[in-house]
């Protein structure tokens, strides 16, 4: 069936077709269904929605996705057709029955989420699949493998080194500290992050405060070449397609399986042509790891890492409490520019672990003196002119002010104690407070983890631009134990 195009000029994220109720009656297709939509040679599939009114029957209104993918303009004709359902689905079934997936099968299924073939609940049956029933060493491999294969990948020389944290825990904003750090040194670090998933926020997120993180491969590699490194978002790239849909999923469903946890780290880092790798494992009763899946983890990543020959090293890091003030875009951006402008109120556990994990990454590529480096490069301002040096390059305005959310409300202490954060919490509260769409939402900590309160200080502020969210942020702080008074 051909049908003619209306532009719409709107981004949903995936490829959409929508068809008049009627039309779709006739082909017999379903809200969720898939279809093939053509224009001569070239094809996309496209998951159907149906409308009545907007439209003619013989009309058709097209995602920007699929208009951009086959260079349609309004009027055009294009032909659908219908497809048959994936074999992936079945596989998808297979592991849900706890079976062992090999590489074809496995490779099978990352195609069809990169090429839109599965459906969002399809690809979250998977997400689900491979949280409930795991995946094997081998399997793990093999969805890195995958998933590198089916995306695009940098072109560096010679030592590029990389950090990455697994997460879940609030706050952390180490990664600019230590990209600035060793960029400072000489070190290439083309540093390409994910946005958050179960936290308040990720280093993309707190980047865009300032800066543009969204480039094309060419953008990035002169950005790397004129500054040494990079602080950008990785599913601009297409470094790994698989790998940014999945994780637009995990991010609704609040979940990360560890095999995909595993493979997504990995698989960005082999894009990324790393050859020294640090990854940051906080532990703790909070964080989303204890101590020994914390050294399950490190293990499975020093396998992973030996068979695609890159050089890692993990470090378990106290994932007990968050680090530094600041929780939410704007205010984790305060204390990253705090730490390097050397602030006399800084926060001090935010600067230590930066420079704990600049030190790791000097050793691990045979630096000498590694600490004694990371202080002189952090102290004499170096670390600071390098961040500005990326912000300029990334079309960022270094002096932009950093001002939270207008509506805000103070907890303060019921008694005298020794502060403990819930750090899922503590994330929980931020997100929603707003975070991190809401660049201006999140929490100050007045109070660090252990630290001793009195009666009626200040523990923490809530920040968000929305009335209506700040009294649901109040009333989440109210029902849930967010902060123990010991």
């Amino acid at each position: 069936m051909f049908l003619k195009v209306r532009e719409m000029q709107w981004l949903a994220g995936r490829p959409i077709a929508i068809l008049h109720a009627k039309t779709a009656e006739r082909l017999n297709v379903h809200v969720d269904e898939r279809v093939q939509v053509r224009k001569k040679q070239r094809g996309i599939i496209a998951v159907i929605d149906t409308a009545s009114g907007l439209l003619g029957e013989n009309e058709i209104f097209l995602s920007q996705e699929v208009i951009s993918y086959l260079n349609l303009k309004k009027n055009d004709f294009v032909e659908i057709e219908l497809t048959s359902k994936p074999r992936s689905v079945d596989i998808i079934k297979k592991k849900l029955n706890f079976g062992i997936l090999n590489k074809e099968e496995i490779k099978i299924v990352i195609k069809d989420i990169v090429s839109n073939a599965l459906t969002e609940a399809e690809i979250a049956y998977f997400v689900s699949a491979v949280y409930s029933c795991g995946m094997s060493i081998q399997e793990t491999i093999d969805m890195t493998e995958s998933i590198v294969e089916t995306g695009r990948k940098l072109n560096f020389k010679g030592v590029v080194v990389d950090k990455h944290s697994i997460g879940g825990l609030a706050g952390n904003r180490t990664t600019p500290i230590v990209v600035s750090i060793c960029a400072a040194a000489g070190l290439t670090m083309p540093k390409t992050s994910s946005r958050a998933i179960t936290t308040a926020a990720g280093t993309a997120d707190v980047v865009e405060v300032l800066a543009d993180v969204e480039f094309s491969i060419k953008e990035l590699q002169e950005i790397v070449k004129a500054a040494g490194a990079c602080l950008a978002w990785g599913g601009s790239l297409g470094l790994a397609p698989a790998d940014d849909k999945i994780i637009q999923v995990e991010r609704l469903l609040h979940l990360d399986p560890e095999p995909q946890l595993l493979a997504s780290i990995m698989a960005k880092k082999i894009s990324a042509n790393s050859s020294h790798v640090l990854i940051d494992i906080p532990y703790g009763e909070n964080a989303k790891v204890n101590f020994q899946k914390a050294e399950d983890l490190k293990k499975k990543f020093e396998l992973i890492a030996k068979h695609f020959h890159i050089k890692v090293k993990c470090l378990l890091t106290d994932g007990s409490k968050p680090i530094g003030r600041g929780i939410g875009p704007v205010l984790e951006m305060r204390d990253i520019l705090s730490v390097l402008g050397q602030e006399e109120d800084r926060p001090i556990d935010l600067e230590e672990k930066s420079l704990i994990l600049a030190t790791e990454i000097f050793n691990l590529v045979g630096k000498k003196n590694s600490r004694m480096l990371a202080e002189k490069i952090l102290k004499s301002g170096k670390a600071l002119e390098k961040f500005k040096e990326i912000i300029i390059m990334q079309k960022g305005n270094f002096s932009k002010k950093l001002i939270p959310g207008r509506n805000k409300t103070v907890i303060k202490a019921d008694k005298a104690g020794e502060i403990a954060y819930n750090n899922k919490k503590v994330n929980l509260l931020a997100r929603t407070a707003g975070c991190p769409v809401d660049k201006s939402a999140g929490l100050y900590l007045h109070k660090s983890g252990n630290e001793k309160v009195e009666k009626g200080e200040k523990i923490m502020t809530i920040y968000t631009e929305s009335a209506y969210r700040l009294k649901e942020a109040i009333n989440f702080y109210r029902k849930n134990e967010v902060v123990k008074i010991l």
